[in-house]
């Protein structure tokens, strides 16, 4: 059975619910109002709270303590605050309903403005969705260090925003943009030959777009782990990460066009031929279904007509079909030159350059495939991502064969290679990267 509490103060205290926590707010409040907000005001720590409401204090404490607490109680002295309660005081009772009103009306009051102020402007909202358009749209032109900085700066601002509503509408906004920044960061992190932190990131934009029921996030984070897959020698992971993200409903055709290129190359490592170019044809097909991801956003999160034939040029030369490589290599050229400067992604400019060269090697055109590498050499070395460095590095493998040796012009350009992807990031950071014999 309870005891009664000893003093007068500990009384009041338990009918008002005041904890030594909510006590000793209540406390400094009272002193800040009192006395203004000086380092002398009057504190109280929690072994004293304990000896003022357990009877153990010996006299009163010091006039402005006393002042303090007469305030938080009017009607009282500060003696009868630490004296034993009435045995039957109707003032007790009367001020402990009015008190218990008075502190449940703040409460709600208190509940309700930080129901309030847990919410964010929807400006910033907006402002935050517009940081990650844009990252998405400049991605093409940004090196891969600066690309991930970039990004990894905009998630914390992110994660700080989410933190500051419970507004369920903007916690589902905010954890799309989360999702989307994860999976540019994926990106970034494979572009610079780091596979493992990639895998973790691209997983975390899938979690995002499962949660949110984004579907296409999710099918972006799914396309983006199957080719980190078969750059890691996992083809059939591969073939069965994209295979998932095409059964996601609510795909536009830029979302499917850019998972069949991606099928279609893991159908080539597998070596099923059959397989591998009937979804090349696939990945030709025109729609005209879009999604909030691969067309309202577009960018990094797109899958431009250059792009696909670059990547299906890629799927050719896996096949070993030189002559659908070339073609394929060359038109993802000539519609980057359609394009405005600055829209023309360099990436794609020497991933397509380094196919064309590789698939005229196969048919034995040194002179041609030196030809094509003049604009690889031209790609500064921070913007020299993984995919241009495997393809490239492939071509060297290729130079280094005994047909070659003592022929000048294969050995000027095997030291190009050796040259170009000893200074890349891939190269520096994530050297496995580059050993690797084929691109995204």
């Amino acid at each position: 059975m309870r005891s009664e509490p000893r003093t007068l103060l500990a009384k009041l205290c338990d009918r008002g619910k005041l904890t030594y926590r909510r006590f000793d707010k209540k406390f400094n409040e009272t002193g800040v109002r009192l006395f203004g907000n000086s380092p002398n005001n009057p504190t109280c720590g929690e072994t004293q709270f304990r000896r003022w409401t357990g009877g153990k204090l010996t006299g009163l404490p010091g006039p402005e303590t006393c002042h303090v607490l007469e305030a938080m109680w009017p009607g009282y002295t500060a003696a009868q605050l630490f004296a034993p309660p009435p045995a039957d005081d109707p003032q007790v009772s009367v001020f402990d309903l009015e008190e218990r009103v008075q502190m449940t009306a703040r409460e709600a009051h208190d509940g309700a403005g930080a129901t309030a102020a847990a919410s964010i402007s929807d400006n910033t909202i907006d402002e935050l969705r517009d940081q990650v358009v844009s990252l998405a749209r400049r991605y093409h032109g940004l090196p891969a260090a600066g690309a991930y900085e970039t990004a990894d700066n905009l998630r914390r601002e992110i994660e700080r925003h989410r933190d500051r509503t419970q507004v369920p509408f903007q916690q589902q906004t905010l954890m799309i943009l989360n999702g989307q920044t994860a999976a540019l960061l994926a990106v970034a992190a494979f572009d610079l030959g780091y596979f493992p932190s990639a895998r973790t990131l691209a997983r975390t934009a899938a979690v995002y777009g499962e949660s949110t029921r984004f579907a296409p996030l999710q099918a972006y984070a799914d396309g983006t782990l199957a080719y980190i897959a078969y750059h890691s020698c996992e083809s059939n992971e591969a073939l069965s990460k994209a295979r998932r993200a095409l059964s996601y409903g609510g795909l536009g055709a830029v979302a499917q066009r850019r998972l069949h290129a991606i099928a279609a190359r893991a159908y080539a490592h597998l070596g099923d031929i059959a397989s591998a170019r009937r979804t090349i044809r696939l990945s030709q097909d025109r729609g005209d279904a879009r999604d909030e991801l691969h067309d309202e956003v577009g960018g990094e999160f797109g899958f431009s007509e250059e792009r696909l034939a670059m990547s299906n040029s890629t799927t050719a030369l896996l096949m070993g079909d030189a002559e659908q490589a070339e073609t394929e290599a060359g038109r993802a050229i000539a519609l980057l030159g359609q394009r405005a400067q600055d829209e023309q992604s360099t990436h794609v400019l020497a991933g397509a350059a380094a196919d064309l060269a590789y698939a005229r090697l196969l048919s034995d055109n040194v002179e041609g495939a030196a030809e094509a590498l003049t604009p690889l050499w031209e790609v500064p070395a921070e913007r020299r991502k993984t995919g241009v460095v495997v393809r490239t590095a492939r071509i060297g493998r290729h130079l280094a064969r005994p047909r070659y040796h003592g022929s000048p012009l294969p050995s000027q350009l095997r030291e190009q290679v050796e040259e170009f992807t000893r200074v890349s990031p891939p190269y520096r950071l994530g050297p496995s990267a580059a050993l690797l014999s084929i691109g995204p």
